[in-house]
């Protein structure tokens, strides 16, 4: 019976499992589980408890998960918006307190101890953080944002809540040069899926984190042409195990496994490449 639900999107195991699948999967048994907000900048979920189990996806600070079990140092939790499960270190984790006011709009940033750039940095942080704004300060000029969590960010840095960008393709072009990271969902590293969830996210909409999930159910599925000429802005390109996206007819913004980096090139050069490979493209989809 449970084996025709996704492990990676339903929380069950053999001996535990979210009271909300229950009838629907077999355990010994159910939890409702308690709310925690993620308090480290960027956050692994990993696939199993393991030390060397892969990562899976990534939380930012602030984001909100359930926890369903903790041991050893690890809980192991669902995430609220994209309902992603996995392991993370308990100690990334903290009670929910008032809600986040402000969200960071750059790739990166630093939290520092005090309202100046001279200051020591208290966090590096990525885009997508949420962050609670107590006051303002200037210093030389430059506004800062104090922080009840403590410390200040540059205010250009972050933006009221609820923020939404107007372009996902242009978020993810922010990105370009970032290190691919396999399960890299953040500022400091991104796999192909991760840089479209991050930029959509970013632009108000919580889509499916992995490859298959997005070519399955995100947007709309197109006929890209034999030659790919009906591609527009914002389409996505998807190999088995790989997404693009279209930054116009003829150019594409991934995070590549070929130059290990998010890299803008000619979407014709990506397809001849990753066929030889990979294989041709399997999907076009239109968020």
């Amino acid at each position: 019976m449970s084996g025709e639900l996704d492990t990676r999107l339903n929380a069950y195991r053999p001996d535990l499992a979210d009271i909300a699948l229950q009838g629907r999967v077999n355990a010994e048994r159910f939890v409702a589980g308690e709310k925690r907000v993620v308090t480290d900048a960027v956050l692994d979920l990993r696939d199993h408890p393991a030390a060397d189990s892969a990562v899976g996806t990534q939380a930012l600070m602030g984001e909100t998960v359930t926890v369903f079990d903790e041991a050893d140092g690890l809980s192991w939790i669902q995430l609220d918006d994209d309902h992603y499960v996995g392991y993370v270190k308990s100690e990334g984790l903290g009670c929910p307190a008032a809600d986040p006011t402000h969200i960071v709009t750059v790739p990166r940033t630093f939290i520092y101890q005090e309202a100046d750039l001279r200051s020591p940095v208290r966090l590096v942080c990525s885009m997508g953080n949420r962050m609670k704004r107590i006051g303002a300060q200037t210093t030389r000029g430059t506004n800062y944002l104090t922080l009840e969590s403590g410390g200040a960010v540059i205010a250009d840095h972050i933006a009221p809540m609820p923020f939404a960008a107007a372009d996902y393709v242009d978020i993810a072009a922010l990105f370009l040069q970032t290190p691919y990271l396999w399960g890299g969902t953040s500022g400091f590293g991104l796999d192909c899926s991760g840089l479209v969830r991050l930029s959509m996210a970013m632009c108000g909409s919580i889509v499916p984190r992995d490859t298959d999930m997005q070519a399955a159910d995100l947007g709309v599925e197109i006929d890209p042409g034999e030659g790919f000429e009906n591609l527009q802005r914002g389409d996505l390109v998807f190999w088995k195990g790989h997404v693009a996206i279209a930054e116009d007819d003829h150019m594409a913004i991934h995070a590549s496994g070929h130059s290990l980096q998010v890299v803008r090139e000619p979407m014709k050069d990506a397809i001849e490449r990753i066929a030889r490979l990979y294989g041709s493209p399997t999907r076009v989809r239109r968020p």
